[in-house]
């Protein structure tokens, strides 16, 4: 591993004035890119990869060893297992062929939306990839010890070293003393292809910053970016995996993107990509497989103060080994209430949910509490695989105790489009406000489909059903306005 200040002068690793210019190199290649792990990390042999472009020579794909957990319901701690990370860039037709160390009984390749066709001979699997994808390779029903298989194109604009506003880590082992590094306004970290940085990346009132790449973030100490009070902050193309601590937390922070990320956490509280008391936030293209919540959407916390507003989150794939795969709400600011607003969510492929307990279930989740509001959130195409346990729909203007000093002040004007759940393990689904002040007004769900069934208002019923029998969901007498509509 290179310790980065051992290599560059003090001066250079926290002001990074290097009189070097970062060069692009403007040149990049459509075959498959392939590119080796470090000796010092561990990979695993359940699957061996191989990927080439049709009637090219093969080449090995070295697979990363990735913990996940799951919780255990007795004594509360952490079962791990462990899973496998192939990553490789490219931009034409690819062909991809897996060799299993065991018998195949089955193989599912999520997410199921993609409806990537594969071939079983023996113990090998192939398939072609027209375009980057990132996808869950699962064999026998086996959802621990799986591939994911993660893609994207090759940089056409990487630079290949430091300059005065370009921090670059380079393919190999790399490292910031302290386990941590700041950038500072006007900079770039840059993780190329092949480079694994074990260090925790910070933003503290910086503006245009990025952290961009195709190279892993690799366990670092105190989760994996940081952001704080900054703005136009650009998040694109690397993979983090983290122990402990939140993939990526924004916090009282404007005008960021988060692309292209693929995000892993594996110990209690270990969320993906958590937004507080910001503003004009796109997440899009992100595969994220997490301990806890994969994407969490809420006001104040902590150190963090203020409304959160328009934030997209689309175009990516959840799984969530705990807890929610969106989760809005939670927290917030009792004595001085706050606003979550003008939220889309759109084109997303939730791969599983499994949370035991009831208070904390739903592939989506509306929950505010603190004295929040949240108002005027679109979701659409959201397509829900078959989750081991928890609820497709949460919503509830909630007191939780634990975390909140008082209910929140309601739920309005929200659209869900488009959402398909094909399983059979949701529970009954909740809509429930809090009191008649408290309320959850308009909420109006359009062509949602459970099992192939498409459920209406003017459905075929007996009279004296309500509609939200047949999804099943519950709504209390604090609902009002809830419509089931086909288009």
């Amino acid at each position: 591993m290179t310790l980065l200040a051992s290599v560059l002068p003090a001066f250079v690793l926290f002001t990074f004035t290097l009189a070097a210019t970062a060069q692009s190199s403007n040149t990049t290649s459509c075959k498959p890119e392939v590119h080796p792990i470090p000796a010092e990390f561990k990979t695993r042999n359940t699957f061996a990869a191989k990927v080439r472009s049709p009637g090219s020579p093969w080449q090995d794909l070295q697979l990363w060893e990735v913990p996940l957990t799951e919780v255990n319901t007795s004594s509360g701690s952490s079962i791990y297992h462990y899973g496998s990370i192939g990553y490789f860039d490219f931009c034409t037709d690819v062909e991809v062929i897996l060799t299993y160390n065991r018998s195949i009984d089955s193989v599912t390749i999520r997410p199921l939306s993609y409806n990537i066709q594969s071939a079983v001979n023996g113990n090998e699997i192939t398939f072609m990839l027209s375009r980057p994808r990132n996808l869950v390779i699962e064999i026998n029903g086996d959802i621990w010890d799986v591939l994911h298989l993660l893609s994207n194109t090759p940089d056409p604009d990487a630079p290949t070293g430091n300059s005065s506003s370009v921090v670059y880590v380079g393919p190999g082992s790399h490292s910031f003393p302290g386990g941590s590094i700041n950038i500072t306004s006007g900079q770039t970290l840059y993780l190329a292809a092949g480079a694994v940085l074990t260090s925790t990346i910070n933003f503290y009132e910086a503006n245009d910053v990025a952290v961009r790449g195709r190279g892993f973030l690799y366990q670092p100490p105190k989760g994996g970016i940081l952001a704080e009070n900054s703005s136009n902050i650009l998040i694109d193309g690397v993979t983090i995996v983290t122990p402990g601590g939140y993939v990526v937390t924004l916090g009282q922070t404007e005008n960021a993107t988060i692309r292209n990320l693929h995000g892993f956490s594996s110990k209690g509280n270990g969320d993906g990509i958590d937004v507080f008391c910001s503003k004009n936030v796109l997440i899009e293209s992100v595969f994220m497989r997490n301990s806890d919540d994969c994407i969490a959407i809420y006001a104040h916390r902590w150190n963090y103060w203020g409304d959160t507003r328009n934030v997209t989150v689309q175009d990516s794939s959840l799984w969530a080994d705990l807890a929610h795969p969106i989760n809005i709400g939670t927290h917030g600011n009792t004595d001085s209430p706050e606003v979550i607003e003008d939220l889309i969510i759109r084109n997303i492929d939730v791969l599983d949910h499994r949370e035991p307990q009831a208070l904390y279930q739903g592939t989506i989740a509306l929950n505010p509490g603190d004295n929040n509001l949240v108002q005027h959130v679109l979701v659409d195409d959201f397509r829900v695989e078959n989750f081991r346990e928890g609820q497709l729909v949460n919503m509830r203007v909630m007191y939780n105790e634990k975390y909140n000093t008082s209910p929140g002040r309601g739920i309005h004007n929200v659209t869900i489009r488009n959402m398909v759940y094909n399983g059979n393990h949701s529970n009954l689904n909740v809509l429930v406000g809090y009191d008649e002040e408290r309320t959850i007004s308009f909420v109006q769900f359009i062509n949602l489909t459970v099992n192939g069934e498409v459920i209406y208002d003017t459905m075929p019923k007996p009279k004296w059903y309500s509609t939200s029998d047949f999804v099943p969901m519950y709504a209390n007498e604090h609902v009002k306005n809830l419509t089931f509509v086909l288009e």
